[in-house]
């Protein structure tokens, strides 16, 4: 049993870092690859990799994606133990992915940057937000899996 005071053992410390590392990776590969092909299409709004800066530090707003992918990679970790396993915890990483970092991005970031909640409502910005955050989870799954093992798995 924890007590208050105690510090979190380095197992779980690692376990957040690896959710963030894969968080991470998975915004640089999966998340910004399938954008590039939903882009290319003439389905998604705004193009991958953009080196665009972002307010208020100036870095390129695909590096404060991956930062922010890393973030919702720590949420991740703390969650995935709870997955289904075989094929279906591949469905829940998607979903994982899919709902929850777009519901914040539509609902919360949009009307933060004066933009109108859930971008007006325009379909290929929801299908892209669904795909696109879908996929960086069904990668952070991948990434997070192969790291070294952790307590539950």
């Amino acid at each position: 049993m924890k007590t208050l005071g105690t510090r979190p053992s380095p197992r779980s410390a690692a376990q957040l870092a690896y959710g963030f590392a894969a968080g991470f990776v998975s915004t640089l590969t999966f998340h910004q690859l399938v954008l590039l092909v939903i882009w290319s299409l003439g389905i998604a709004p705004f193009a991958p990799f953009s080196m665009a800066a972002t307010k208020p530090f100036g870095i390129p707003a695909v590096v404060s994606l991956a930062l922010w992918g890393g973030i919702w990679g720590v949420v991740f970790s703390l969650v995935s133990g709870a997955f289904p396993h075989g094929v279906a915890y591949w469905l829940a990483a998607f979903l994982f992915g899919a709902v929850l970092p777009s519901v914040v991005a539509l609902m919360v970031v949009l009307p933060l940057k004066g933009r109108p909640m859930g971008g007006g409502w325009h379909m290929p910005l929801l299908l892209t937000a669904f795909l696109i955050n879908g996929a960086w989870g069904l990668g952070t799954g991948i990434f997070y899996r192969s790291f070294p093992p952790r307590p539950g798995r």
